[in-house]
C-alpha cells in the first residue's frame, strides 16, 4: 500500500485557484519544506492547465500569482518555477511568466555577474 503524497497536487491547484490569505499562508508553509518542492510544482501545473482550459481567461489573476509567488519563493524553486512557465505558449502561461518576471525574483535568487 502506497500513500498518496502531502499536500496533494489537487490540493495545492485548488488553493492557488483561492489564493486568500489562509491559501497564500498554506502555499508559503509547503514552500518552505524542499522535500514538498514536486508537490507544489505538479500543484501549479494542474493550477495553470484549468486555467488555460477555463472559458474565461482571467489574465490579471494569473499575473498576480507569478508575481506573488515569485516574490514568497525561496531561492531554490525560481529556476524551476521561471521552467514552469515557459512551458507552454497558452496565455495563462504567458501571464503567469509576465508577473513571475516583474517580482524580480530569479534575479534576487541569481543576480548578474559585476564584470
Amino acid at each position: 500500500m502506497t500513500s498518496a503524497p502531502f499536500p496533494d497536487p489537487e490540493t495545492i491547484a485548488a488553493r492557488l485557484s483561492a489564493l486568500g490569505e489562509q491559501d497564500k499562508s498554506y502555499v508559503a508553509l509547503v514552500m518552505e519544506n524542499p522535500a514538498q518542492d514536486d508537490s507544489l510544482l505538479d500543484g501549479i501545473h494542474r493550477y495553470l492547465d484549468h486555467a488555460s482550459r477555463a472559458p474565461f481567461l482571467n489574465s490579471l489573476k494569473l499575473e498576480a500569482f507569478g508575481k506573488w509567488i515569485g516574490d514568497a519563493a525561496p531561492p531554490r524553486l525560481q529556476i524551476r518555477l521561471m521552467e514552469a512557465s515557459k512551458s507552454s505558449q497558452h496565455p495563462a502561461y504567458s501571464a503567469f511568466r509576465k508577473g513571475l518576471t516583474a517580482s524580480g525574483g530569479l534575479d534576487k535568487a541569481y543576480p548578474q555577474a559585476k564584470i
